[in-house]
């Protein structure tokens, strides 16, 4: 079974006691030059964790990831007629390059 988590971005002031962080859920990023730390934690309870890591004396912010309200189902787009236009093209030119390869060995073995 797996266990829903959510995304959380935490600042700090040092990135070196950013792995202390470790106990409140999988860290997936830390970021040296930006001191931040991107990481997972189980979203049964995210707020208490998210007031938990706020209050930790190396933290200066805590946002949470949208990331999960984003849709990522595309079902009803339609594709992009140039798109589809320059695909036929290449098409079409491969074809033809093709043609004339084979033409060219044709005529060689001809003169042969």
């Amino acid at each position: 079974m797996t266990v829903k988590r959510l995304g959380l971005a935490v600042w700090v002031k040092n990135t070196k006691t950013a792995r202390n962080l470790r106990r409140f859920g999988s860290i997936h990023f830390i970021s040296r030059r930006l001191k931040y730390v991107s990481m997972y934690v189980d979203a049964d309870n995210f707020d208490e964790t998210m007031r938990r890591i706020q209050k930790l004396h190396f933290v200066k912010k805590v946002e949470p990831s949208y990331k999960h309200l984003i849709p990522t189902n595309y079902d009803n787009s339609r594709p992009d007629e140039a798109k589809e236009f320059d695909i036929q093209m290449d098409a079409a030119l491969l074809s033809a390059k093709r043609k004339t390869i084979l033409e060219s060995e044709e005529a060689n073995q001809a003169s042969i």
